[in-house]
């Protein structure tokens, strides 16, 4: 076959018709040809990623699908010889149970006030340091620290050099605070007193750096030329807060709450290191009444039917998360590039 058979360009003795269609084969065949590199340059790629992957489903899927499949069986480890699969009791006790109705009223008290607290707390702080003074570096850096401390470290810390009656922090001020006006101080037991709070104060102490970070990003991304002419347009502080800067950090500071939402959802460790559930159930919430079923009650098919319904919450709110994060990324102006003046 001739060089002017196959290249339309050559070879008058092909039909115009003839020549399209035999280009438009040899254009087919070449994009076909550039999918197939593409496609094997992909998986040339992900290879290296693929033992990465299998040890992440290995990790995470695996045990949640056992827990899965737990959570319709009556399995009560002092009753062995009573396991049944193919029932949906464990997710009735769930809903129904007065134990788990006030862990579940727990969670969202602790969940609600810490987030609240922190991102309140959080933002001031931001817009302090959203601000030009000496020593900002060091201070920024000193307001992250407690969350980088172990949470079970910060709560032990909490419930042992704060929170004790004998020696605490809180009971030794006030009696230095006593004996400097001649008076008997009042040592309360904290804990005790007011539990639920000594966990609230804990977590707002370890959340509010995460919450003031991320409403730092949103102060820093502003474009202070706005800020400027509203100043000078004779706007005050309260009016700049109010109009310009608090619409700005609106989808920042929704971000911070889904996000603290998801975290706080699992609270753990305070709750067992500090007033262990009580006193009685009034500090319980999910993940530790979820400790208590299936390591005290022995039931794990209760157990792991609350642990699904926590899992469901979670992927609801972080499936929220995750949207509202992709809007941030995609209505973020880009920063303008200021150019010379003529």
């Amino acid at each position: 076959m001739s060089r002017a058979d196959v290249d339309p360009a050559v070879g008058p003795e092909l039909e115009p018709d003839a020549k399209l269609a035999l280009a438009t084969a040899m254009l087919k065949e070449a994009e076909r040809d550039a999918v197939a590199r593409h496609r094997r340059t992909n998986m040339r790629r992900r290879i290296p990623l693929l033992p990465g992957l299998i040890f992440l489903v290995i990790v995470t899927q695996v045990p949640f699908v056992v827990t899965l499949v737990i959570s319709f069986m009556r399995w009560n480890l002092m009753r062995p010889d009573a396991i049944r699969f193919g029932t949906l009791q464990n997710y009735i006790v769930v809903v129904t149970d007065t134990r788990m109705m006030a862990a579940i009223l727990n969670t969202a008290v602790l969940v609600v006030s810490a987030v609240g607290i922190s991102l309140i707390v959080g933002t001031a702080l931001a817009l302090l340091l959203n601000r030009q003074f000496f020593g900002r570096g060091i201070v920024r850096t000193l307001l992250i620290t407690p969350f980088l401390i172990m949470p079970m470290a910060a709560s032990l810390m909490w419930k042992h050099l704060i929170y004790n009656p004998v020696y605490g922090l809180l009971n030794g001020t006030l009696k230095a605070i006593g004996n400097l006006f001649g008076m008997d101080a009042p040592q309360p037991e904290w804990v005790s007193a007011a539990p639920m709070v000594s966990i609230v104060i804990a977590l707002v102490w370890t959340w509010t750096p995460f919450m003031m970070l991320i409403t730092l990003a949103g102060l820093q991304s502003q474009t202070a030329d706005v800020i400027e002419a509203a100043e000078v347009d004779g706007a005050s502080v309260f009016q700049r807060f109010r109009y310009l800067t608090v619409p700005h950090l609106r989808q920042y500071l929704e971000l911070a709450i889904v996000l603290g939402i998801i975290y706080l959802l699992n609270t753990y460790d305070q709750v067992y290191a500090i007033t262990s559930g009580g006193p009685g159930t009034s500090t319980t919430n999910l993940p530790y009444e979820i400790y208590l079923t299936a390591f005290r009650k022995y039931d794990l098919g209760e157990a792991s039917a609350a642990g699904v319904v926590v899992v469901i919450i979670s992927t609801i709110v972080a499936t929220f998360g995750m949207r509202l994060l992709t809007s941030l990324a995609e209505t973020t102006p880009a920063p303008k590039k200021k150019g010379k003046a003529k």
